[in-house]
C-alpha cells in the first residue's frame, strides 16, 4: 500500500514536470525507464531534461518531513551541477499540499544561492482507490433513447 502511494505521488511529480516542459529520463516506478542512480547518499525519484537544463526531482513524505536530515538532503540536491558544463541542477520538490508551508520555512534557512536552484510542488494528498471494492454494474436493461 505504501508504495502505492509513493508511485502515485512521483506520477504526479512526473506530470508538473512535464507542464514546464522536462522530458523524463529516469524515474522510480516506471515501465520503461531506468530508475535513478542514487546521489551521494540520497535517493532520487526524478531525472529530467528541458534542452540543456537538468532537474532532479524527490518526493517528500510526511515521515520525510521530520526526518532531522532532511535540509541537509535539500541542500546537497539543490547544490548539484552537471558534470561538464557545469550548470546548475533544478530540484523540484513534490510536497503534499498540507505541509508545502512548512518546508517553504525549513528552506529559507539555505543561502539564497541554493534556494534559486528548488522548486516547489505541491502534491494533493489524494487516497489510493481500494483494489477490494467491487465496482458497480452497469444496469443493461435501461433503454438509452427515451
Amino acid at each position: 500500500m505504501l508504495d502505492l502511494v509513493k508511485r502515485k505521488r512521483v506520477d504526479l511529480l512526473v506530470d508538473q514536470l512535464w507542464k514546464y516542459g522536462y522530458l523524463t529520463l529516469k524515474r522510480k516506478f516506471g515501465t520503461y525507464l531506468p530508475e535513478p542512480e542514487k546521489v551521494g547518499e540520497f535517493d532520487i525519484d526524478i531525472v529530467s531534461r528541458q534542452k540543456k537544463d537538468y532537474a532532479i526531482g524527490v518526493t517528500l513524505s510526511v515521515d520525510e518531513m521530520n526526518n532531522p536530515k532532511l535540509l541537509e538532503k535539500i541542500s546537497f540536491l539543490a547544490t548539484r551541477h552537471t558534470k561538464f558544463t557545469n550548470n546548475n541542477v533544478t530540484l523540484f520538490l513534490g510536497v503534499p499540499s498540507s505541509h508545502l508551508r512548512k518546508v517553504k520555512q525549513l528552506v529559507e534557512v539555505l543561502g539564497d544561492d541554493i534556494r534559486k536552484n528548488i522548486k516547489f510542488v505541491s502534491i494533493p494528498e489524494t487516497e489510493v482507490p481500494s483494489t477490494t471494492v467491487k465496482r458497480r454494474k452497469k444496469e443493461t436493461n435501461k433503454s438509452i433513447f427515451a
